[in-house]
């Protein structure tokens, strides 16, 4: 069983679906399913291997304009294959996701290591739009598709006196060059972690693709954490390993620089980074004549239902 995904560079212009075309599809979908004549989207909308058997429910309508398709799998960070933004779309073909699995330890009743296939089985799948906000101050419109994050984290029979979850993502610097750099500014594997009542929150997903097609290996395939509250760098990609854990778990941009990368990394338009304002942020794509787009970023990056997480915290020290 196996699935090829083209990079980037390798997509013919013909074949980036124009934001209007996508619009389209999805009011299409919108309203059949409203009308109760499909519950999801074809399977074929999703392509190749374990996904098409899958269909994914589609999302509402957004309040946002969808980031072109193009340009979300073109620009971005993925340090794994270098610090260029162009640098994952142009070296992460190289990438082999199959086979893929994912190992299950700490304060869990059902520990081991799970084949891809087993976490999905029976899941199902909805696509989600949600903006990304990077820390660097520039965000996109993104329409995953995912499932819950309670609902993996649940599978394994979470422990009571688990309090935090932590992600690993792979280390195969044979396949991932900037992994093997020695001008490296951050250690690998990159980790991550979340508290639980986080976690569980339902705005927290895990993602298996997105744009109605499986993740691209530049944007974290085969299985990456989407938090839309949080700054980019919390969403972790190319999952291998999900530990729940009684403490704080060490995470790398706070390990490489705590001064200026907290543990929340809660997107908070009042605390700046120490170079950089985050009170606006500039909406992508830019161009010639929108090059300076910038709008005010909101509190959670506007996903305000998440504030119950952090009453009584104060938000400039955990940061």
């Amino acid at each position: 069983m196996s699935f090829v995904i083209k990079p980037p560079v390798d997509i013919k212009p013909s074949e980036i679906t124009p934001e209007h075309v996508y619009q389209t599809r999805r009011r299409f979908m919108q309203t059949v399913s409203a009308a109760g004549l499909v519950s999801s989207v074809p399977a074929a909308a999703l392509h190749r291997g374990w996904m098409d058997s899958k269909g994914f429910t589609p999302a509402l309508a957004s309040e946002d304009t969808i980031t072109p398709r193009g340009y979300a799998t073109s620009f971005n960070n993925f340090y794994e294959f270098g610090t260029d933004k162009n640098d994952p779309a142009e070296l992460a073909s190289r990438l082999t996701t199959e086979p893929w699995s994912v190992e299950v330890s700490g304060l869990v009743g059902k520990p081991g290591t799970y084949d891809i296939e087993d976490l999905l089985a029976g899941v199902d799948l909805e696509e989600r739009i949600y903006r990304l906000r990077c820390v660097e101050a520039w965000s996109m419109v993104i329409p995953w598709i995912g499932f819950p994050l309670k609902t993996l984290i649940q599978r394994f029979n979470p422990l009571g006196s688990a309090k935090y979850v932590a992600f690993t993502t792979l280390y195969r610097p044979e396949e991932m060059p900037g992994q093997r750099s020695y001008f490296s500014s951050i250690k690998y594997p990159y980790v991550e972690g979340l508290r639980l009542d986080e976690a569980f929150h339902p705005l927290a997903i895990m993602a298996v693709g997105m744009y109605g097609k499986v993740l691209p290996n530049q944007n974290g395939a085969p299985l990456r954490l989407v938090v839309p509250w949080k700054y980019g760098f919390k969403s972790i990609k190319s999952i291998v390993r999900i530990e729940l854990t009684s403490k704080q778990p060490p995470t790398t941009w706070n390990l490489a620089a705590s001064n200026e990368y907290g543990f929340y990394a809660n997107v908070n338009p009042t605390v700046q980074h120490p170079r950089w304002s985050q009170a606006s942020e500039r909406r992508l794509p830019s161009s010639l004549f929108n090059g300076n787009r910038k709008i005010p970023t909101r509190m959670y990056n506007g996903y305000e239902e998440v504030a119950s997480l952090y009453t009584g915290m104060n938000l400039r020290l955990n940061y």
